[in-house]
């Protein structure tokens, strides 16, 4: 049988997978596609911009199509089908005889009728040869404008502020974002978001003509006004793409669609359409997952024309629509019916204008099951809720606690996915179930997620399913009575805490020891900064002395973040936040020195932006003079502890909460740790130092201080919780130095607290109980070890100023040491500056 696909998208691609992994025996595939390159990813196209090539965007390379035997031409589109003869007639004439015709043409740009489109810096946001175009073409210009603001309309406005387009423009037409999936507040959230990043949004707004003379100079608008720019990228929406079809006389509806039946059949029968060309029950389906269920749906019909026994049937009869996207770096979501309301519906809002969190959730009246919701900020539960939803779960007695932090003494659970139905459809763009997934892990032997997304290619989509997929895995193996090690890596075969142990035990002190003595191979980036974090947790030994410095993380092998453009942060350390006018003109003095952006932080600390990597060490030299030392905003340490000014001025001041920050910040700062932490000291139950939103917080009582562990900002909110209640000054440094070494040993890398004891059996009475009822019996060795890391501590900017091996590091060419990175430039930014055009 011969089957010729009419497309190499990613639809296309997914067919000649799928159809390759049945191994239907007789069958010859030949795919025409019209680009140049084989199938992209073209859900991640932005990515591109962000130093992505068109080989990293890649569903397969070349030799992936000869190994299995399938003929690909790119660049060669059909451009005629003879149904009569079944014959496909193709641009470089080549005619070719099928038995089996698959339309995956996709869908096209849809350009609105303006006049002006055809005029030079005019672009189009659908392919690979549109993104090369729109890269050279914004080398030279300032300004840049986005017609559409839907999800590629504000990727592509996204992709202009990587090409150093500053405050570009998006104009939509419709009176608010993304009205299909998002409500009024919802769609305000993110428009207030998008604004805050740079972004210029006018909506309700109709573009009538494009002014210039051969050039865009120019939007005219219909209201009469008019915005000035240098490019414009139309990303309106598409149009499916059946030219073929209506020139060989299959049937199609209004806009174009090819009209096909539950499996994906045309109205003629050896003519099949999948994806965005393809029109069921009058809708186009514009989203990838539906694309990859009508691949599969097809595979097996043909599957089952051709081979006996048959394979269970399976149709096409609609697919749900909830999305999860990531738009210019914001999380939106939307499932279920978003919109649901009236006397049968609850909504539960949860709206953070501050931190850009909207959460809206509508249950039924007696707040048993989940209707639908929007999510905007973080969509971390949109998964496991999007399941609840299609499979009417019960939701628990509180239907809020869906969308809010665990409550105090419970344990977050993140194994909600357990209850879920066999048939609930963990992965949706690859139509992978929870049973599939379960039995990759029971009958195939699956034990990691690497081995499942091989195994049913779930999560190696969009990878949003990728927690409930690793819980589900965990949950199946303890089902089976495994012990489950999180290893490291390939080149370590011991998890983060056994590995600490061993480390420890052998007294090893540099990377390369490690790796000889417990490991093996090179190494790689995900062991060398996590080997390097628990050595220094152990020793707190200087971080670039030889054998540590290049398994390092790129920000550490520096002292200081890399920014934009090749320059780096510079953050001393203010301990409490509390700093003399001595020190305050010091770092005015240095800043105009060098040069340097400043601007204060939320940690209480002052940055300064825009150094030149040879510069660091004469920057570093200065600060220290006046007392200042590193800040280890770069490092996976203690960053801040805030304070209030507590009762040293403020009325209602209970204890004097900036010198105890001063003491917690001296004490732990350089503290190395899985993840970064952070602190706070309020000096009354007002929180003005938000203690309740950090790794460990501090508030006063009128009898001392309350404890409170695992809070964390950021992304995912979580409130941290109550430790111990009304102790004196003493007994919470001994309390924290506990809680940080046993978070230390036992979380694993990049592991935020709050996540550490979300995932902990027992949750906080259980932390509670090891911290300061001492169940394990650990609490004098830990506040020994404690001590020891204390006293072993010392500023790495001085120690790398006074290396010389060190020092000579920071310079940017080695054999010119005082010359620049000429690549780099500024330009102002009010009354400072910035990276200019960056790229």
């Amino acid at each position: 049988m011969r089957i010729i696909v009419v497309g190499n998208g990613m639809v296309g691609y997914k067919f000649c997978e799928k159809l390759v992994a049945k191994k239907i025996p007789g069958i010859q595939i030949s795919v025409f596609g019209e680009e140049q390159y084989p199938a992209y990813d073209r859900v991640h196209l932005s990515s591109f911009f962000e130093g992505k090539d068109i080989t990293g965007l890649e569903l397969a390379s070349p030799s992936w199509y000869r190994e299995n035997g399938i003929d690909l031409h790119l660049g060669d589109p059909v451009q005629a089908i003879n149904r009569s003869a079944k014959l496909v007639h193709t641009f470089k004439g080549f005619v070719k005889h099928y038995d089996i015709l698959v339309m995956a043409t996709g869908s096209s740009a849809f350009v609105p009728r303006i006049e002006g489109v055809e005029k030079e810096g005019v672009f189009l946001y659908r392919t690979i040869e549109d993104l090369y175009l729109i890269q050279s073409y914004a080398a030279k210009v300032k300004t840049g404008t986005v017609i559409g603001g839907g999800l590629l309309g504000l990727e592509a406005a996204k992709a202009l502020i990587d090409l150093g387009i500053s405050n570009p423009h998006v104009i939509e037409f419709a009176p608010r974002l993304m009205p299909r999936q998002l409500d009024e507040v919802a769609s305000e959230m993110l428009l207030t978001t998008l604004t805050g990043l740079g972004l210029t949004i006018h909506t309700n707004t109709n573009t009538s003509g494009i002014l210039g003379k051969n050039q865009i100079t120019g939007l005219q608008f219909a209201d009469g006004s008019s915005l000035q720019t240098d490019m414009l990228i139309i990303s309106a929406g598409i149009r499916p793409r059946g030219e073929l079809a209506v020139e060989c006389g299959l049937e199609t509806g209004m806009n174009g669609g090819v009209v096909v039946n539950n499996f994906m059949q045309t109205t003629d029968p050896s003519i099949y359409a999948i994806g965005e060309c393809a029109l069921y029950n009058e809708m186009i389906y514009g989203l990838v997952a539906p694309g990859y269920e009508m691949a599969e749906v097809l595979v097996t019909h043909l599957y089952n024309m051709m081979v006996k026994p048959p394979l269970p049937a399976r149709e096409f009869t609609g697919f749900d629509m909830s999305t999860r996207l990531k738009l210019v770096g914001t999380d939106v979501a939307s499932f279920g019916d978003p919109f649901a309301d009236g006397e049968n519906v609850r909504n539960i809002v949860l709206k953070d204008s501050v931190k850009g969190i909207y959460k809206r959730i509508n249950v039924s009246a007696d707040g048993k099951y989940l209707l639908g919701g929007i999510l905007i900020g973080d969509a971390t539960q949109y998964n496991l809720l999007l399941q609840t939803c299609k499979n009417k779960i019960l939701l628990p007695p509180h239907p809020e606690d869906v969308i809010l932090p665990a409550r105090e003494g419970k344990k977050e659970e993140g194994a909600g996915v357990t209850t879920l139905p066999d048939d609930a459809l963990i992965c949706s763009c690859e139509g992978v179930s929870k049973l599939s997934i379960c039995q990759s892990v029971t009958d195939k032997g699956c034990e990691t997620v690497d081995a499942i997304k091989k195994c049913t290619k779930a999560g190696t989509g969009c990878g949003g399913c990728l927690p409930m997929v690793k819980d589900l895995m965990v949950y199946t193996m303890k089902q089976q009575g495994k012990y489950i090690r999180n290893v490291l890596c390939e080149h370590f075969d011991y998890s983060r805490q056994e590995l600490l142990d061993l480390v420890k035990l052998h007294e090893l002190k540099t990377y390369d020891a490690v790796l000889n003595q417990l490991g093996k191979g090179d190494g790689c980036e995900v062991c060398k900064p996590a080997v390097s974090s628990i050595i220094a947790s152990l020793w707190n030994e200087m971080i670039l002395k030889k054998g540590n410095d290049t398994s390092q993380d790129s920000n550490d092998r520096f002292l200081a973040n890399i920014q934009k453009g090749g320059t780096y942060s510079v953050v001393p350390r203010i301990p409490g936040g509390e700093i003399t006018p001595e020190k305050l003109i010091t770092i005015g003095k240095v800043a105009q020195k060098y040069g340097l952006y400043t601007k204060i932080t939320g940690g209480q600390r002052i940055d300064m932006f825009g150094a030149h990597l040879g510069d660091l060490p004469f920057i570093w030299s200065e600060l220290i003079v006046a007392g200042f030392e590193s800040g280890h905003a770069y490092g996976k340490a203690l960053r801040t502890v805030k304070s209030c000014v507590g009762s040293t001025w403020c009325r209602f001041g209970l204890q004097d909460s900036v010198s105890y920050a001063i003491r917690v910040e001296e004490r732990y700062r350089g503290l190395r740790a899985p993840h970064k932490i952070k602190s706070a000291v309020s000096g009354c139950i007002r929180e003005c130092a938000e203690a309740q939103s950090k790794d460990f917080g501090i508030i006063a009582t009128e009898k001392g201080w309350n404890l409170y562990v695992c809070g964390n900002g950021g992304s995912k909110p979580q409130h941290a919780l109550l430790l111990a209640a009304d102790i004196d000054s003493e007994t919470c440094i001994k309390y924290i130095d506990r809680f940080l070494m046993f978070y230390i040993r036992t979380a694993d890398p990049l592991t935020r607290t709050a996540t550490w004891l979300n995932k902990m059996e027992g949750g906080i009475d259980y932390l509670r109980n090891v911290v300061v009822n001492d169940s394990l019996g650990m609490a004098a060795q830990w506040e020994v070890e404690m001590q020891s890391l204390v006293d072993a501590y010392q500023c790495e900017w001085k120690a790398a100023i006074e290396n010389p091996e060190i020092r000579k590091r920071f310079s940017h060419f080695v054999n010119a040491p005082d010359e620049k990175d000429p690549t780099v430039q500024f330009e102002p930014l009010r009354d400072q500056k910035k990276v200019a055009n960056w790229k």
